[in-house]
């Protein structure tokens, strides 16, 4: 722990290694911590078409390909490791890791969300078992097979789109009479002949010995309840999750200040904490998609340096 970096990152979505470019550029000393692999949500998402200056066939995984190496290129290091503890009062900041403790000036939290889970039972056991929060990831295994998607905003509708390139039928399963999704979205949707939709309707229960072969499903409106099974030849189908997400903030409470789990920032990116800064998903804002994320961590970064210039 001898080191004393100008910045540390926690997380390398869109937000940290759009931070990490900023940073390494203006030639500060800077690590990045992320605990499992690069790119957040946005590396299980198929196509990105509206990132500016994205390619016609961009994923998630590509775009932030590229970000991971813009970033390693200005000089940010980057260590794989999991958070555990910290302290960010005084002018030099401790990240405790699993695998060592990290020394900074300052810090940026670009931490991200997790998809939030029905919250039914049956799911976690069912979880990778035909139920599924990425169909990027899980879509192939559905090949020919019929397939729900919970919820109805744009994430939900968009990665249904996706299914359909596999299952034989999608149905969105949604708990409200017309989708969140925005209009051009929806406009695809119900053009396409292997869409159908389950208005008014919660998943109360998934059932299955092993793999998902039925789920419990509510009608909101008339409490009606009915039991959906598998096709017998098929044997199972598949459930896609997708109804919002929770900040990874649990390990940052009491630290700085937040709002329903999610960090306080001025339009700085600043925290409550002198040379504590947040961006992307973790923080209270009202858009949260890669672009913004992008613009939180360039405008955390500066806002780092200008901090830094000030201590001298």
């Amino acid at each position: 722990m001898s080191k004393v970096y100008d910045l540390i990152i926690i997380g390398a979505g869109p937000a940290g290694l759009s931070a990490g470019a900023y940073a390494g550029r203006a030639r500060l000393s800077t690590l990045i911590i992320e605990k499992a692999k690069d790119g957040g949500q946005i590396v299980i998402t198929d196509e990105i078409e509206n990132y500016p200056g994205s390619l016609e066939d961009e994923s998630g995984p590509s775009l932030v390909g590229r970000m991971s190496e813009q970033a390693a290129r200005f000089g940010a290091e980057k260590v794989y490791d999991t958070v555990q503890d910290m302290e960010l009062d005084g002018k030099v900041k401790i990240i405790r890791c699993a695998h060592g403790d990290y020394q900074s000036k300052t810090v940026i939290i670009a931490a991200g969300a997790y998809p939030t889970p029905i919250g039914c039972p049956g799911e976690r056991e069912l979880t990778g078992k035909g139920v599924s929060y990425c169909a990027t990831c899980d879509a192939a295994f559905f090949e020919d097979f019929e397939v729900f998607v919970v919820g109805g905003g744009d994430s939900a509708v968009e990665e249904a789109l996706y299914l359909t390139k596999f299952a034989r039928q999608v149905t969105i399963i949604h708990r409200r009479d017309e989708l969140r999704a925005a209009k051009s979205i929806q406009e695809k949707a119900f053009a396409n002949p292997k869409m159908k939709f389950m208005w008014d309707s919660v998943v109360k229960e998934l059932k299955g010995d092993g793999l998902l072969s039925s789920m419990v499903v509510e009608n909101v409106k008339t409490g009606e309840i009915r039991e959906i099974t598998a096709d017998e030849e098929d044997g199972t189908f598949g459930v896609f999750v997708f109804i919002g997400f929770k900040p990874m903030s649990a390990v940052f409470e009491g630290k700085v200040a937040m709002e329903n789990g999610y960090i306080l920032t001025d339009e700085d990116m600043k925290c409550d904490v002198p040379g504590v800064f947040a961006a992307g998903d973790i923080r209270k804002k009202s858009l949260r998609q890669v672009v913004t994320a992008a613009a939180d961590g360039a405008i955390a970064a500066v806002q780092a340096g200008k901090y830094l210039e000030e201590m001298e």
